[in-house]
């Protein structure tokens, strides 16, 4: 018996739909009418109304449309054929339907999946895309060759493994905007289905989250509980802790387990877990490195991780307090990689205020382009090279060219 896909069975989906909008019109897209309001002798002699005839209408419009289009969704997922087209439509499921339409195949999805037919990990919240975040990285992620080779062979290698003997450890150094945040966004959303909104996902900002030093035993112990509840819940989990190099000592202790070695001595299997520290730290040696190779005329792409590694660790590992936590980290040998963020230059900048400008669905010229970067501050004061805050305020500078 062959294995391809069965025919297309768009009636199981119709029929489904049917009950839902049959089963009560208080679903999406169908407005109550006033309070009060009286529905007159035709509800009472079990017709309906104009209104009531038109919002069935108008479920049942979408009802072909969409039962054609979830069984190619579905089909995509369990078959893995003509995936292909369904990307180059760039169409996502729904789209084009009504909203009803979009609101039904969300639930009918969400009902499919969680029989774990369409989850290869078996747990649909996490998807695990690493094809489509080294293609994103490759595309969106700006001058940093270092940063999307390092991140893409690490997560490749620990999701790969099958009984992985520790946590993933990743550490992100680098000036502001430099694109930290911009990766562990990414990262979020190619490994879980929800991004950042996942529950499997938790993100800890050290002033925002743990602001005062008085109450650090309980934030301590909030943090651990958070931790272990995210453990518990999720057989994958991503734990992002941005401003790291802020982030108070004490808060160490109540994540080092996590991340320490298993010992199977009664607490939760963390070994699946992932943790992204994204610092400032180092920020100036790597930028340091970068305006060596460009004053002795070489590519910032020939800059090797061997070289920026070692410079970090050097630097990481001087005892300091806004260098505690990684300290720490790199001397239990708990950090499985550094991560170097370059700093930008003119022709990056550029790049991000385009990426910018489509995002929003705006037009741009290169005298547009070249304008937004002109509005940035280039160090150091001789050169000019590097953008002193990267990326990061061009999408507000965006707002000037508004119409």
């Amino acid at each position: 018996m062959g294995q391809g896909r069965p025919p297309a069975r768009p009636g199981l989906g119709c029929c489904i739909l049917v009950l839902l909008v049959l089963g009560g019109l208080g679903s999406p897209g169908t407005p109550p009418g006033p309070r009060g309001e009286e529905q007159g002798p035709a509800v009472m002699g079990g017709l309906w109304d104009k209104e009531r005839y038109e919002a069935v209408k108008e479920h049942l419009g979408a009802v072909g449309a969409l039962s054609k289009q979830y069984w190619r969704y579905l089909a995509c997922k369990v078959w893995q054929e003509g995936c292909e087209e369904e990307q180059k439509s760039d169409l996502s499921p729904g789209w084009s339907l009504p909203l009803v339409g979009q609101d039904y195949l969300e639930i009918l999805s969400a009902w499919f999946c969680s029989f774990g037919k369409c989850c290869e990990t078996g747990d649909c919240r996490i998807i695990n895309n690493i094809t489509g975040l080294e293609a994103d990285l490759s595309e969106q992620l700006h001058g940093q060759h270092l940063a999307k080779e390092v991140v893409v062979r690490a997560l490749r290698e620990f999701l790969q493994s099958p009984r992985p003997e520790k946590a993933l450890v990743l550490s992100f150094h680098g000036w502001s905007g430099t694109g930290k945040n911009f990766v562990a966004r990414m990262v979020a959303s190619h490994l879980f289905r929800d991004g950042l909104k996942s529950k499997c996902v938790r993100l800890f900002i050290s002033l925002f989250h743990f602001p005062h030093h008085k109450y650090m035993d309980s934030y301590k112990a909030q943090l651990h509980r958070q931790v272990s509840k995210t453990l518990q819940l999720c057989k994958q989990s991503l734990f992002i802790f941005d401003e790291a190099e802020k982030l108070h000592p004490s808060l160490l202790d109540a994540i080092r387990p996590f991340m320490a070695h298993y010992g199977n001595k009664g607490q939760a299997d963390h070994r699946t877990s992932i943790f992204l520290f994204l610092s400032n730290l180092g920020g100036n040696t790597i930028n340091e490195v970068a305006l060596d190779f460009w004053r002795g005329g070489r590519a910032r792409e020939e800059i090797s991780m061997e070289l920026l590694e070692q410079r970090l660790r050097q630097e990481l590992q001087e005892p300091a307090e806004d260098s505690y936590v990684h300290s720490h980290l790199l001397r239990e040998n708990l950090i499985d990689f550094l991560v170097p963020f370059l700093p930008l230059e003119y022709h990056h900048v550029k790049l991000c205020a385009r990426d910018a400008f489509l995002a929003r669905g705006l037009p741009y010229t290169e005298a547009t382009l070249d304008e937004v970067a002109g509005m940035m501050v280039f160090v150091p004061k001789e050169e000019k090279l590097f953008s002193a805050q990267g990326c990061k305020s061009v999408p507000q500078r965006i707002n000037y060219f508004l119409p």
